[in-house]
């Protein structure tokens, strides 16, 4: 028997996480000086309600090596022999360390356990994680072995493809979720910057005015990155305001060719945190990693505008 764990930030709702029976470790959110669990002591709408009226930003802690061993020793205790643990990127957390030091110290403890157990750092965040463990359950319900599990991972976890867009950049660069020359120029734009994911880290990779303009770009990025054979379902993400995640997956569902399932699901309050309110994401495989970044998506836009306007013109 094979046990699926993950971290909090994997973001998954609560019906994923009970069908597959996912271990979940909750990273701690710390509110003026108040520690909770994330998802189990304070509720995710509750957080993004009381957001906005914070004198200070929130801080979160990753999930303590003894959260990681509680799911460890239950999962034995109930007959499993594999645990498969896929954490949120090590560039963002120390999700993945602390997992890693519970399994050490679990075979410290146990040299002679048969048990075999693999953490895998995901190299993603939120949902991007969560593709992955939802993925692997989906697997494992197909028959997958252990082995083939691990393999899977580690061969598509630097092709899950991140967008992330935020109304206000702050909470990413006050809480260092953004690189330093994405910090920089974030400082600098009066738009709306789209992310994405680079060496475990957050990146901005586009801007766009308004939005049905990033709307647009995550469709027309869908289109042009999507690796069929692999991405039979996707999850878009949100934070405060479903509306514009249903927005994003009727667009979708109007303008590709995609007619797999299209989960929606809100960012927890660990991730929430970071991303701040209006947050809105995609997550998908991507059939090959495509270079992209702000300068190639400008020069990107600029040609397409000025098809549009040829077209136009023409018409």
């Amino acid at each position: 028997m094979i046990k699926i764990m993950a971290d909090s930030t994997c973001d998954l709702s609560k019906k994923i996480v009970d069908k597959y029976n996912i271990g979940v470790a909750p990273l701690n959110i710390i509110i003026s000086g108040t520690t909770y669990r994330d998802k189990i002591d304070i509720e995710t709408d509750e957080f993004f309600k009381i957001l906005p009226t914070l004198e200070e930003l929130p801080t979160t802690s990753m999930p303590s090596p003894e959260e990681y061993l509680k799911i460890i020793n239950k999962a034995i205790e109930d007959g499993y022999k594999e645990i498969l643990c896929i954490c949120m990127s090590s560039g963002t957390s120390g999700s993945y360390q602390s997992a890693v030091l519970a399994k050490d110290y679990f075979f410290e403890n146990n040299p002679n356990s048969t048990v075999k157990i693999y953490v895998v750092d995901s190299l993603s965040m939120s949902h991007g994680s969560g593709w992955l463990i939802l993925k692997s359950a989906m697997l494992l319900e197909s028959g997958y072995s252990f082995d083939e599990l691990i393999q899977f991972n580690e061969n598509y976890k630097t092709k899950v493809k991140h967008f992330l867009c935020v109304d206000d950049l702050n909470n990413l660069i006050k809480s260092g979720r953004l690189t330093n020359a994405s910090a920089f120029i974030g400082k600098l734009l009066r738009v709306k910057p789209i992310m994405s994911m680079k060496k475990g880290k957050g990146a901005i990779v586009a801007k766009e005015r308004g939005r049905n303009r990033v709307l647009k770009f995550y469709v027309d990025e869908f289109i042009r990155r999507v690796d069929n054979k692999i991405t039979d379902f996707v999850i878009i993400g949100y934070t405060s305001d479903m509306n514009i995640a249903k927005d994003l997956a009727e667009k979708i569902r109007l303008e590709t060719d995609f007619k797999d399932e299209i989960y929606i699901m809100q960012m927890g309050a660990a991730v929430g945190t970071h991303v701040g309110l209006g947050g809105l994401s995609m997550f998908f495989v991507e059939k090959e990693n495509l270079k992209d970044g702000l300068v190639k998506n400008e020069i990107r836009s600029i040609r397409n505008k000025k098809d549009e306007l040829i077209e136009k013109i023409r018409g």
